[in-house]
């Protein structure tokens, strides 16, 4: 029996003990630079999050410098503070209607007409389709009897407007002021500058659904077939409203809310004031006629006269002024009679200029052709509205283009119901 080992079992375990030795300081030293190195890269990459993040930082900061100076210095940006300032304060006094309708010191005026609201918001989105979101479910009081002032312009010799371009709405012909002061140095500013300008008050506007929009004291003063009329036509702009299509959105609005608000008293079996509401419609469809054909004739006369020398651009300015005086009196002899619900003296005061045809237009171009769609669908007004916003998304450039394709077998076949008298049904 052994109890010890050889000089050669010895060096061989010897040899073995040191390779395993060996062996384990290098593992260890393998993961020890491995560990090293990973922890490196953790370090790298948090170095890297942090450097990534204070570079975001300094970027958004820089934005937000820009932004502010934009609003601060520049016009458009005071403007739009001041608009926004102004949007602000008529959200932050908003009270539900609902409330105000319980609440027993509420006029039993005013409780009929938010009544009345509330009754036509609910119409517009059941039967109608239309986005409500939360719009017209507050009331906000105002401090003044006018909401704002709006500026239209247009180039005198030039069947061209004026446009101001705005965030998400685009181009626009328009421009409205809170400050009344501003608006009206804006309008003398444009007359100066050689435009024919245009100042008129509105009741209402939307926030295209970015908002709550409310209900405002200035909508609430005209009758109720308007007030219903104006619900309706400003929840269509929250169902659809193309960037920079002005002219399409407005008289598709106008169509919407006057038809719309036809069918909602005509619900409510409040046949007269439905009709009434239809001849007021008919009433928009004859004096857009009469703004088309005026453009028409202006349009081909300083077609005739092309040039920017100053005897060219006085000739045009001198023949649209011909032209506009015969308008005037084919405005009160041949145009007025024919309206069922304005009065010749009101017809008589409308003043006639480029800014105001193009302000007219905005709101009543291709009337007849939205009620050719609706010929052609039955009378079914909701699938009307469908049809002519998928058509209008689909060729968002030539909406109105899309619109006659929609009614021209309509057109094809002659005056529609609603050109009769009788009104398309429900």
């Amino acid at each position: 029996m052994r109890f010890a080992p050889s000089r050669r079992e010895y060096s061989e375990w010897q040899w073995r003990w040191t390779k395993d030795i060996l062996g384990r300081i290098a593992t260890a030293t393998r993961c020890v630079k491995s560990t090293s190195l990973c922890g490196h890269g953790v370090e790298v990459k948090k170095n890297q999050r942090v450097k990534w993040i204070r570079r975001a930082a300094r970027t958004l900061a820089v934005i937000v410098l820009a932004i502010v100076a934009y609003l601060v210095l520049a016009p458009t940006g005071r403007y739009l503070l001041r608009a926004g300032w102004e949007e602000g304060k008529i959200l932050l006094r908003r009270r539900p209607i609902a409330e105000l309708v319980d609440d027993p010191s509420t006029t039993p005026s005013l409780r009929a007409k938010l009544v009345l609201v509330l009754a036509a918001r609910a119409y517009a989105h059941d039967s109608l389709g239309l986005e409500t979101g939360q719009s017209f479910t507050a009331y906000s009081r105002l401090d003044r009897d006018t909401l704002v002032l709006l500026l239209s312009g247009a180039y005198r010799d030039k069947l061209r407007a004026r446009t101001w371009w705005f965030p998400i709405v685009g181009r626009v012909p328009y421009k409205g002021y809170f400050d009344f002061d501003a608006a009206r140095a804006a309008e003398r500013q444009l007359t100066a500058d050689g435009f024919d300008a245009r100042l008129g008050a509105a009741s209402a506007f939307s926030t295209l659904g970015w908002f709550n929009d409310p209900l405002l004291p200035t909508t609430l003063r005209a009758d109720s077939l308007t007030v219903a009329n104006t619900v309706i036509h400003e929840l269509t702009h929250n169902t659809f409203y193309a960037p920079g299509g002005a002219v399409f959105n407005e008289s598709f609005a106008n169509f919407v809310g006057s038809r719309g608000a036809e069918r909602f008293f005509r619900a409510r079996g409040q046949t007269a004031a439905a009709q009434v509401v239809a001849d007021r419609w008919e009433d928009e469809k004859v004096l857009g006629r009469f703004w088309a054909s005026l453009y028409a004739r202006v349009d081909s006369a300083f077609a005739a006269l092309p040039g920017e020398e100053p005897a060219r651009v006085a000739a045009r300015i001198a023949v649209r002024d011909t032209i506009y005086a015969r308008a005037r009196a084919t405005l009160r002899d041949t145009v007025a009679p024919q309206l069922r619900t304005m009065k010749i003296g009101s017809v008589q005061r409308i003043r006639i200029d480029n800014a105001v045809v193009l302000a007219r237009r905005v709101y009543l171009t291709d009337l007849d052709a939205f009620d050719a769609v609706l010929t052609r669908r039955g009378g079914d007004l909701r699938r009307t509205i469908r049809d002519i916003v998928e058509a209008a998304k689909a060729d968002r450039k030539h909406p109105f283009e899309a619109l006659r394709a929609l009614g021209r077998d309509s057109l094809s076949r002659g005056p529609s119901a609603a050109e009769s008298g009788r009104g398309p049904t429900s």
